[in-house]
């Protein structure tokens, strides 16, 4: 039995899907500079990413996912927040298609139950969120991207763009490694819009983003037989000797102790992602204020054998730069749901802008679910270009909102059906006929408004 026959015979992920992703990669212990062609190219395994290069090889495009990464799903994964929502609102499912196939998936295979979406929450949206085990989650989005044909690509990431005729040359640098990709359609999914930044194209910031969070949880004390009004007084006096910052447990000593899955307890003020000195210093601060809050609880009675149960490789981050889209979705057309002639995706949360003290939710009103147009998506002056996922455009609360992992499945989807039908039609995203392409996201089980 010859290897691709053997490999076959497994009945876990394609021959030809593996195959594709290994001829990719030629290494001889020198670097060479191959020219590789493709359909479309999606940038960054996240959230968004994922579904967008699924949806692509799916619909039949030959796709290149690039992740500068280990595994997929980024912040869910990597990152840790491994709690998306929200994909109910009002009593009906509004975010579908590939991202819910990827997580009642793995809800199932964990031998985990859904939430009852039919039970009303009122203000407590957490109540239907979906806690998943992250690594199954990053292994079954694996798995799809390649029975789905796609090419994924770790540990590079995209140096140089040049404009063509018909699409794009993207030059990418990684381990050992040195390519040109020519592409018909590219799918900046970074989170950060930094290929939009290569290509030239103007991005949104402001003058602070939001903290990040490293996602941790303790272990080693008995939470019922802790006193926590006395904790709570020994937690105010760790505060006002400077032995412990607020941001290390914004929520206080019980949700340090207390905190589980993919939630988050701790503030790493501007925290950004954008370049490699900006996401280490994260990293370091967020290791720094895990210990500082270690060595707290340690101090505490009942807690003198606390130790770290699981901490993350790193701090996830909630926001950097935005597109400056041929449209940017304002904070009023978020809350008050306005649908656009070219919506293509909903987005359900509340506005959730995180401050240096914690976060107070602004829930929307009753019955209010906001959208998704296309041209947010689509960077102003570009051509054959497309962002999906937190750097959409959109100001600073509509965003605050919309960088949720439910809506970003759902906006992945989107742009990932919007560059198929771009190469199928030779147009760029901007000229598609709206409506034939929320028939093809309807296709694949996509919800539109």
């Amino acid at each position: 039995m010859d290897r691709r026959t053997m490999i076959k015979s497994l009945g876990i992920i394609p021959a030809t899907g593996l195959i594709t992703t290994l001829k990719a990669e030629k290494v001889d212990g020198r670097i060479e500079s191959p020219q590789i062609d493709t359909d479309i190219l999606v940038i960054g395994g996240g959230t968004a990413g994922t579904i967008a290069a699924i949806q692509a090889g799916r619909a039949g495009c030959k796709t290149i996912l690039l992740e500068s990464g280990s595994q997929l799903g980024g912040t869910m994964t990597t990152g840790g927040v491994c709690f998306p929502g929200l994909f109910y609102a009002w009593g009906k499912q509004i975010v579908g298609g590939i991202g819910w196939e990827l997580v009642t998936e793995t809800v199932k295979m964990n031998g985990d139950v859904l939430p009852d979406f039919n039970k009303p929450f009122g203000r407590r949206h957490p109540k239907h969120q979906i806690l998943l085990n992250a690594p199954l989650f990053a292994m079954l989005a694996e798995e799809k991207c390649i029975k789905a044909g796609v090419s994924i690509r770790y540990y590079e990431t995209p140096v140089n763009l040049t404009a063509l005729k018909s699409g794009w040359n993207v030059e990418v640098l990684g381990k050992g490694t040195h390519i040109a990709i020519n592409c018909k359609q590219i799918i900046d999914a970074t989170g950060n819009a930094s290929v939009a930044a290569l290509a030239g194209y103007r991005r949104l910031k402001g003058e602070e983003v939001q903290p990040g969070s490293l996602i941790f949880e303790l272990e080693g004390y008995d939470l019922s037989s802790l006193d926590f009004s006395d904790l709570s007084k020994k937690f105010d006096e760790a505060l006002k000797r400077g032995f412990l910052l607020k941001s290390d447990a914004y929520a206080g000593v019980k949700g340090l102790l207390t905190v589980k899955g993919g939630l988050a307890t701790q503030h790493i003020l501007n925290a950004d992602s954008s370049t490699s000195e900006l996401h280490t210093r994260a990293n370091i601060e967020g290791r720094t204020s895990l210990l500082r809050a270690l060595r707290f609880v340690r101090t505490l009675p009942g807690c003198e054998n606390a130790r770290i149960k699981k901490m993350q490789a790193e701090t996830a981050i909630r926001e950097t730069y935005r597109i400056d889209g041929l449209y940017q979705i304002s904070h009023q057309d978020y809350i008050e749901g306005k649908i656009f002639d070219d919506s293509l995706s909903y987005s359900y949360y509340p506005i959730d802008l995180h401050v240096t003290h914690g976060v107070s939710p602004k829930h929307l009103a009753e019955g209010i679910i906001a959208t998704v147009p296309l041209r947010a998506f689509i960077p102003k002056g570009s051509r054959n270009f497309l962002v999906a996922g937190r750097c959409v455009s959109s100001d600073r609360l509509a965003n605050s909102a919309l960088r949720v992992q439910a809506s970003c499945m759902g906006m992945g989807q989107a742009a990932g059906a919007a560059a198929f039908l771009a190469c199928s039609e030779g147009k760029s995203p901007a000229d598609l006929p709206i409506e034939r392409l929320k028939t093809l996201i309807r296709k694949y089980g996509g919800i539109v408004p």
